[in-house]
């Protein structure tokens, strides 16, 4: 704001004010009427990895002994608006100010310099890899030869990697379960989010609050977070238990614990 002062010296308040008024009012007319390089997030779908989806079955496998599962193990995403989407000050100011939307930079949630069909095409892609990797960390964890156990993940309408982790546990929970004859989840729902690499790391996602609501809407009691990310989960709904993860391994282990009413860490 800049405003100008009397001739004594001393800012004239009024003057001020009535001056100042002037470009904050054209500021907010061009804002509400231009488009703004955002989008806005919101709880989208949570999909039980263990289960049916889309008349197919998420996880199947073949080449060794598959369990029945109870439980659940659900993987989260968000909803953002699409990259050619116009979204204006109403829609910023709105979404900042509720807990069920989250407001980003455009490019902090699609690749820049992309048209809608080739960023589709990129997030099915680092769904492809993300899903050799998940494969490749679920076989390696259980010393299985993948060479004859085979894996095939489905999986169409979601894109990314993010999925990365629960389909690791799902193929865990379909092996071997906890290990002792149980289910790894205990019975629970449970959801979480995070990447997964071949040797086990699991990497942080983003928009893991969104995913939390995502998550306690669709009745998961637990989820499971990436290390890295717990301070963005504390705004977690009451009620949804967070246990972080670093690795493929540890997640496993933090849900034997619960299964069995042992020790689990927490963010």
């Amino acid at each position: 704001m800049i405003t100008r002062p009397s001739r004594d010296g001393v800012l004239s308040r009024p003057r001020a004010l009535a001056l100042g008024a002037v470009p904050l009012a054209a500021l907010l007319a061009v804002g509400g009427l231009a488009p703004l390089p955002y989008s806005v997030a919101r709880p989208g779908q949570t999909t039980n990895v263990l289960g049916v989806h889309g008349g197919a079955e998420v996880i199947s496998i073949s080449g060794a002994p598959v369990r029945e599962t109870t439980g659940q193990l659900r993987m989260t995403a968000i909803v953002a608006t699409a990259p050619r989407a116009e979204i204006r000050l109403g829609d910023v100011i709105d979404g900042w100010f509720r807990t069920d939307r989250a407001v980003m930079p455009k490019d902090a949630v699609f690749p820049s310099g992309m048209s809608d069909a080739e960023i589709a095409k990129h997030n099915r892609a680092d769904m492809t890899a993300s899903q050799d990797a998940a494969t490749a960390a679920a076989l390696g964890y259980l010393k299985k030869d993948p060479d004859r156990v085979r894996v095939k993940l489905k999986l169409s309408d979601v894109g990314g990697p993010s999925a990365g982790l629960l389909f690791s546990l799902g193929i865990v929970d379909k092996l071997a379960g906890d290990g002792s004859g149980g289910d790894l989840t205990g019975g629970r729902k449970i959801a979480g989010t995070g990447t997964i690499d071949a040797d086990g790391t699991v990497g942080a996602v983003g928009g893991v609050a969104l995913k939390t609501q995502a998550a306690k809407r669709d009745g998961a009691s637990v989820f499971l977070v990436p290390k890295a990310e717990c301070s963005n989960a504390q705004s977690a709904p009451d009620g949804l238990r967070l246990i972080p993860v670093t690795t493929l391994k540890s997640a496993v282990q933090a849900l034997r614990a619960l299964a069995k009413g042992g020790s689990v860490p927490s963010c």
